[in-house]
């Protein structure tokens, strides 16, 4: 019943898209981009937050792994700073796409 149910809300959500496109007058008129400030600072509030729990998982990892064993620090230190670094880069991935569509 369950599986019915999503199907038909999945079809209910296609046939209301083309419903949608006919929205060209506003965006023509310059009322149309007045939400892409608001979803840029949702999007990157979302982004600053994940990456902020990927970090904080990634350093605890790090700190039990070298408690653990401690003459594997080189190692742990290579993988938790490069680690970091692509973490870091989904937020700064956010950040150009705002920069490039909201400018």
């Amino acid at each position: 019943m369950k599986s019915k149910l999503f199907f038909l809300a999945l079809a209910l959500m296609f046939c209301a898209v083309p419903m949608f496109a006919q929205g060209g007058g506003a965006a023509a008129a310059g009322g149309g981009n007045i939400w892409v400030p608001v979803t840029a600072g949702f999007a990157m509030a979302i982004a600053s937050g994940l990456c902020a729990l990927a970090q904080g998982n990634a350093i605890k990892a790090a700190a039990e792994g070298i408690a653990r064993n401690p003459s594997a620090f080189p190692s742990i230190r290579f993988a938790l700073i490069f680690g970091l670094a692509l973490i870091e880069s989904l937020a700064l991935y956010v950040l150009v796409i705002i920069f490039v569509k909201v400018v």
